[in-house]
């Protein structure tokens, strides 16, 4: 537990910053796996527009430090390859 009024305002901060990061992190997730069930579908239109969403998020989690910027460049590549296979 902590004592101090600034360590006290800390867990408050870091309680809300986890939750909403969470929030981020799960509709990330969400949308590439939106992106994979297209990409297994038959749809070509959808499965581009599903991936360049995909792709747009993965890079603003990146800028926001949500995810590093490797972990977003090495999933849009593995995204990108499976949509490749599939289509």
């Amino acid at each position: 537990m902590p004592n101090t009024s600034a360590a006290k305002k800390a867990l408050r901060q870091s309680a809300k910053r986890r939750l909403h990061n969470r929030t981020q992190r799960s509709s990330l997730r969400s949308v590439i796996k939106a992106c994979r069930a297209a990409a297994q579908g038959d749809d070509a239109e959808a499965t581009q527009k599903a991936f360049r969403l995909a792709c747009k998020q993965l890079d603003q989690a990146a800028a926001k430090n949500l995810i590093h910027k490797n972990t977003a460049a090495r999933t849009k590549s593995r995204l990108c390859r499976f949509v490749k296979s599939q289509g």
